[in-house]
């Protein structure tokens, strides 16, 4: 069944699902852009990996990381106060760590092995505060220092989004297309809940033919295909 929504489908954001479609995203984009690239590059698929503490790692779509009991309360007919039995304690959360896995992609020139593009696509630890975004952050900033490309893609409306010194309209999307000839100066697609995502254009080294990102037909085709339908209350 098709996905009922145009443009991007709000109920992919829920943290059951995220890093599903993160997953099948970083796949298909993979898939639907090696054939159009070959000889001359290739598409890699590369993780990082990092640790979560505390609740943090539920909100990501990580089950069992944590576990807090409640206390059962105890009322009486004149007062609703908690009452503890001197052996029962108190249930506590310990802050255990989740390994957190990220996955992006680098086009990369065959003959030399440089990367000429990096595609990521912006996971909810990304736009919160803490480790997670630290590490993006300082990836982000290693590759608007290098001369490769970057492009950057955010399907979460939710989190703070990645900084940039001015930003025409807020919108509920965006998708960076940063060409490193043209740094400081980068390209911002926008886009709102019920609006088609606009297709981009993959930069590539200067004179080659460079490939459109139909990042909605891919969508799309991960909906069908993952049967999210059937899983989605609509």
């Amino acid at each position: 069944m098709s996905t009922p929504f145009v443009g991007m489908n709000p109920r992919l954001e829920s943290p059951d699902l995220w890093t599903e479609v993160h997953h099948r995203l970083i796949s298909a984009i993979a898939i639907h852009l090696g054939p159009t690239l070959r000889p001359k590059y290739r598409v890699a698929i590369e993780k990082r990996v990092y640790f979560s503490e505390g609740d943090q790692a539920v909100e990501v779509g990580i089950p069992d990381a944590a576990v807090l009991t409640s206390v059962q309360a105890r009322t009486s007919s004149s007062t609703a106060m908690l009452e503890l039995q001197a052996d029962e304690g108190v249930s506590v959360m310990l802050p255990m760590r989740s390994q957190i896995k990220e996955g992006y992609l680098e086009i990369r020139e065959v003959s030399t092995g440089r990367v000429v593009t990096a595609i990521e696509v912006l996971s909810p630890t990304n736009k919160r505060a803490g480790y997670g975004r630290n590490t993006y952050e300082a990836k982000r900033q290693k590759v608007l220092a290098s001369q490769s490309h970057l492009i950057e893609i955010d399907l979460l409306r939710h989190g703070k989004p990645m900084e940039l010194l001015n930003t025409p309209t807020k919108t509920d999307y965006r998708i960076l297309v940063s060409r490193s000839e043209d740094r400081p100066q980068a390209r911002l697609y926008g886009f709102n809940l019920g609006q088609p995502i606009p297709p981009i254009v993959v930069p590539l080294e200067p004179g080659d033919s460079e490939p459109i990102l139909n990042l909605q037909t891919l969508l799309n085709e991960i909906y069908d295909q993952a049967g999210f339908d059937l899983t989605i209350e609509l």
